[in-house]
């Protein structure tokens, strides 16, 4: 029996033929040399899957509608980026969250769907996660400011040095102090002398426990 018709076979004995489907994608994944999130995607239930509560990009009304009339004439031709939060038993958005909510309040999406999301995971801890996000609307040009600046509020009082920042997000030293002005994060450390671009007080424990470690290996 060929492998085709063995597949088929096997697919239409299936009591779950959508669990079949994913099984043999993952199986197909596991079996890549070169293995890419786009080479796994998985449909899951829309009420498994959940917005962040970061993103900086925003969509006007009528890109919104576009979204809409897009997915109902062309399906859904890129999947929702997501990590995968264990302790809630659900897929964090990362990039896609116009995608999900098109799915969310659209009647006609749900049933042309059958209330399934295409997404695909990454492995992210919160900061890169938003550095993630990032990436995704800078690329595409589309990213607000102010959701941008909280962003990097979040990341300074994660620790993140100005250096990694820059880097992982794609900006420039002055893009950045920009945006720490913007936070109004300096007035956190108005009382203390700081050079130009101005370190938290995470940022600081960050160097030191560097400077620390090098001191010990030498």
């Amino acid at each position: 029996m060929e492998l085709t018709e063995l597949i088929k076979k096997k697919f239409e004995e299936s009591p779950d033929k959508d669990k079949f489907i994913e099984d043999l994608r993952a199986f197909i994944y596991e079996l890549a040399d070169h293995k890419q999130p786009i080479d796994l995607v998985k449909w899951v239930p829309l009420d498994k899957v959940e917005a962040n509560d970061y993103n900086p990009n925003t969509v006007a009304t009528n890109e919104m509608n576009l979204l809409h009339l897009s997915i109902v004439n062309d399906g859904y031709t890129q999947p929702i980026v997501t990590i995968e939060d264990k302790v809630k038993g659900k897929y964090v958005i990362v990039d896609g969250f116009h995608r999900y909510t098109i799915m969310r309040f659209k009647d006609d999406i749900r049933e042309l769907n059958r209330g399934l999301l295409p997404i695909v995971v990454i492995n992210k801890d919160i900061n890169d996660r938003m550095a993630s996000t990032v990436r995704h609307n800078r690329a595409r040009g589309k990213h607000s400011i102010d959701g941008m600046a909280n962003m990097v509020f979040c990341m300074l009082e994660e620790g993140w040095l100005d250096e990694r920042i820059c880097k992982e997000l794609g900006m420039e030293s002055e893009e950045l102090i920009r945006m720490k002005y913007i936070t109004g994060f300096a007035k956190l450390f108005e009382n203390v002398e700081y050079q130009r671009a101005w370190e938290s007080r995470a940022q600081i424990k960050a160097m030191m426990n560097h400077e620390e470690a090098q001191h010990s290996e030498s």
